[in-house]
């Protein structure tokens, strides 16, 4: 092996281990982000999806499978937060598919504007799977803590859109930087040549 090889596959290596610590780092980020009520931030008493907006940035570059895996463990770690009922897992592992679906059919191009596209209509859709899990409890449980079915749609409208909005404003925040990172990332392990 030379020692230009050598240097290339140290390098690659290293590249490897930032890349595990931006992704880890930048969805803890987001997690952290979560419980923060910062002005501009909060539309109607709602914030921003800050995980769903990295999960679609996540998605968009991967497989449905990929994206699914994402949305589950993102899902996972935002029920340890809230609360395992309604579960956000489900909701976002629908979001981590269908989004990188929408990308892999090449329906909507990478950039600022169809990510922040993509943001609102999978906000839309993760609100709405939360509040259909919450009116199934209502129809199947007669001791149900949920308002009546009426109030619960009611109350989705004004929390999907105000979160939609927001997430979908704040999306570009977290998609340059890392869209960047993993570009330049892709760029650096690609072999010479190849």
């Amino acid at each position: 092996m030379t020692a230009a090889r050598q240097s290339g596959l140290a390098q690659r290596r290293r590249y490897r281990w930032i890349n595990i610590g931006v992704v880890i780092g930048s969805a803890l980020v987001c997690t952290l982000l979560l419980p923060m009520r910062l002005p501009g931030m909060v539309l109607l008493g709602v914030g921003p999806s800050w995980l769903l907006m990295w999960l679609v940035v996540w998605s968009v570059q991967r497989s449905g499978v990929e994206g699914a895996i994402a949305g589950f463990i993102l899902g996972l770690i935002h029920d340890g937060l809230t609360g395992y009922f309604p579960t956000h897992t489900i909701g976002l592992t629908l979001v981590g598919f269908l989004t990188a679906r929408i990308q892999k059919q090449r329906f909507i191009q990478e950039d600022f504007v169809s990510v922040a596209i993509i943001v609102f209509g999978m906000t839309v859709i993760a609100q709405t799977a939360m509040a259909l899990q919450i009116s199934v409890h209502q129809l199947i449980s007669n001791t149900s803590p949920y308002p009546g079915l009426p109030e619960i749609w009611l109350q989705h409208q004004r929390i999907a859109l105000s979160s939609a909005i927001l997430s979908s404003l704040w999306a570009p925040a977290i998609y340059y930087p890392l869209s960047r990172w993993w570009a330049h990332y892709e760029q650096v392990m690609t072999p010479p040549g190849g």
